[in-house]
């Protein structure tokens, strides 16, 4: 099998050998000829154009005396044929008056660039922000506030991973304070259940026999998801605790 940089080589080599043939201002001893040994493809001005062709896995080089040398295309002297290096290239510029300048080095691999689906995952994931929300400052919390909470599965089999907080707080409680209970109570069964992450879809709040009623919705999750709100099982518990806010 041919590697990438012998193909490479013999583009280069063929390209010259085109150039060379069609150059209509240079007499038959100017013309820029290919030459080939052990050390790879040399280029030299000689009398007649040398040719590189190929029968049934053979390379058969037709030398400037006009001896043919035959040596099989995969072997190390056949990549060895087909080898342009940058000091070829520099000599290839000087006799065909080609510009070079802007080719990168042989060996040098252009760097990937972000692709624009990437480029919006990234910008994306960069607005997550944690689920519990950000309190003002001086918001005090009482435990009589938290009446109680429970957790239902939304879905089964492979759906199971949605599931529905429902928590229940003493009228007049902040909404916030309401969504950051069902938060923490998340955070606590995910604990228990072995679950790292939940993502939040949706909360819908309601007052009930004069209480505040707040269902949150939850992607689960064991790996970390993009979402504008995360709720990350480990890190929510501790912010839960210093706030003071039940996680049960």
């Amino acid at each position: 099998m041919v590697t990438q940089s012998a193909m490479r080589g013999a583009a280069f080599v063929a390209a010259a050998l085109l150039l060379g043939g069609c150059w209509d201002g240079a007499s038959d001893t100017e013309r820029t000829s290919v030459s080939s040994s052990g050390s790879g493809a040399r280029l030299a001005g000689v009398s007649s154009p040398a040719r590189v062709s190929s029968k049934s896995g053979e390379i058969l080089i037709l030398e400037e005396d006009g001896s043919v040398t035959a040596m099989d295309l995969d072997s190390e002297a056949g990549r060895d044929a087909f080898l342009v290096t940058e000091a070829d290239l520099a000599q290839l510029n000087a006799n065909l008056d080609l510009d070079f300048g802007r080719v990168a080095p042989l060996g040098r691999a252009t760097p990937r660039r972000q692709t624009a689906q990437e480029k919006a995952i990234e910008d994306f994931a960069a607005r997550t922000q944690p689920a519990l929300p950000t309190w003002v400052a001086g918001t005090t919390v009482e435990p009589e506030m938290f009446i109680g909470a429970k957790i239902d599965t939304l879905g089964e089999g492979r759906n199971a991973d949605l599931v529905e907080v429902t928590v229940n707080l003493r009228r007049g409680v902040d909404a916030d304070i309401g969504f950051a209970y069902a938060t923490c109570a998340l955070a606590g069964w995910a604990k228990e259940n072995k679950v790292a992450y939940g993502r939040h879809i949706r909360t819908l709040q309601d007052t009930r026999n004069g209480k505040l009623l707040v269902g949150s919705a939850f992607m689960l999750s064991d790996s970390r998801p993009l979402g504008l709100r995360l709720m990350e099982t480990e890190d929510t518990l501790r912010e839960c605790k210093t706030r003071g806010i039940p996680a049960a």
